[in-house]
């Protein structure tokens, strides 16, 4: 990183996290706001220059310090242009979200979507050239992908390669928010775990998750981590039906895709990783073909929530040179 530093961005519909990460690849400084659409997209644009400033001070830098600032966004973005195609949880379409904070800042500024940004960061930290066709999965709120084909991200031809959440499960089913048939997302993201399991309590079924049964009041990954921990069986129902259903997605895609590894990750996964994964790796194995999957790795990450903020050094390093 030729002695300077960089800083992340990981930009959701809910928070802004910047991180400032040194010459040595470590996270040393972190600094978390809310995400106020209300503001707009100009409002959103100078939280971030606003929190890029907050980094900068607290840890006595100035702009010529900083090689890049790496901003991660949930949504379709150019990271050539810059521009955000579509980000429907902060609701931007066709923004040039790069040249808008150029106005604020002079340092050189990157964009990339989040889960793309998440696959860079697992990629270099934790696999290195030890793999060569990957696919990482984000399970959350909804579920997206980052694809890695002979050790290089592929973005697509329009920037929408990955976006495995709106592939069809069901002929006929619930829609997701983008999709126009069942999707992967609204039968296996945690937003489909959590109304399948409201859905049972209000039909009066014993949970400790039981305050929980209005969708006024969400469920998180950390309480559904509590109810499988005491083994409840509303929660334990759904989370194992979700991921029967991720583990055969997943399989489908090895079988067409002849990937060497794939890997979890989002705040579902960290959360749930010990009871999650081995029900996902036995639906894998039934669905996968026996020759492309017999070697094929299916893991979790180990860096968590940090993955996209390490992801903006792999991003820097393709854009800017090592």
């Amino acid at each position: 990183m030729n002695n300077q530093y960089l800083i992340s961005v990981d930009l959701g519909g809910t928070k802004i996290l910047s991180a400032l990460i040194d010459s040595k690849a470590q996270i040393v400084y972190r600094y978390k706001i809310p995400t106020e659409m209300s503001k707009g997209k100009n409002g959103l644009v100078i939280s971030i220059a606003e929190s890029i400033s907050k980094v900068l001070s607290d840890n006595h830098l100035y702009e010529n310090d900083i090689r890049a600032v790496c901003l991660g966004v949930p949504g379709t973005v150019n990271p050539s242009s810059g521009i955000i195609g579509n980000a429907p949880n902060l609701g931007i379409k066709n923004f040039n979200i790069k040249e808008a904070l150029a106005k604020f800042i002079s340092i050189p500024i990157l964009i990339e979507n989040d889960v793309n940004l998440a696959g860079l960061g697992i990629k270099k930290n934790e696999f290195k050239d030890a793999v060569k066709n990957m696919l990482v999965v984000a399970i959350g709120t909804g579920i997206g992908g980052a694809l890695f084909f002979d050790g290089k991200i592929y973005r697509g031809s329009s920037f929408y390669a990955g976006e495995i959440g709106h592939m069809l499960v069901e002929p006929k089913g619930k829609l997701s928010s983008k999709s126009k048939s069942a999707s992967f997302e609204s039968a296996a993201s945690r937003t489909a775990m959590v109304k399948e399991i409201q859905s049972e309590i209000r039909k009066g079924k014993k949970s400790i998750l039981s305050e929980f049964k209005s969708p006024s009041k969400p469920i998180k990954s950390k309480n559904l981590q509590l109810a499988i921990k005491k083994k409840d069986t509303v929660a334990v129902k759904h989370v194992t039906k979700a991921s029967k259903t991720i583990g055969t997605i997943l399989g489908s895609i090895t079988t067409l895709l002849n990937l060497d590894t794939i890997v979890l990750c989002g705040g579902v996964i960290e959360a749930l990783d010990d009871f999650m994964m081995p029900i996902i790796n036995k639906s894998f194995k039934k669905a996968v073909l026996e020759e492309p999957g017999k070697s094929v790795k299916v893991v979790a990450t180990k860096l968590g929530d940090d993955a996209a903020l390490y992801g903006g050094i792999a991003l820097a390093d393709e854009f800017l040179g090592n």
